[in-house]
């Protein structure tokens, strides 16, 4: 009966583990996927409900410029009223060892494309932007 007994413990505590990796999995998911919908549309205020309280953006290999959330919605504001877009799509994905998330995509406008790199860390249990690469191909 014992045996029985950690055997259900040791299961239950699998199922919570289970349970909270997929969770996690799934906050990735939709921080990265709301970020990609806001790069489609070229939406700044759409893009800054995902900034952390401070944003790194680099712009066409230019230096790295920290900005505040409002700063850098400003920022891309700009930016995308300069180069509407055309498409917006993630080509690769993924998350460090420090449980950092980060997005390699393709930010296409009119006149130019560009390669983006995305970071994203956790902040009271949601994933923000913390930095912003766009380096012109």
């Amino acid at each position: 009966m014992r045996n029985f007994k950690h055997l259900v413990v040791a299961f239950s505590m699998l199922l919570v583990a289970v349970f909270l990796s997929a969770g996690q999995a799934g906050a990735q998911g939709d921080a990265m996927g709301s970020v990609k919908a806001a790069m489609k549309m070229g939406s700044a205020k759409e893009l800054s409900k995902n900034f952390g309280s401070m944003v790194e953006i680099t712009l066409d290999g230019g230096d790295a410029t920290s900005y505040s959330n409002t700063q850098a919605e400003f920022v891309m504001k700009n930016f995308f009223a300069k180069n509407a877009p055309v498409d917006f799509s993630v080509n690769h994905n993924g998350a460090s060892d420090k449980g950092q998330l980060y997005a390699i995509g393709t930010y296409a406008s009119k006149g130019d494309s560009y390669t983006v790199l995305i970071r994203m860390k956790s902040a009271n249990g949601k994933y923000l932007i913390h930095s912003m690469n766009f380096i012109k191909d």
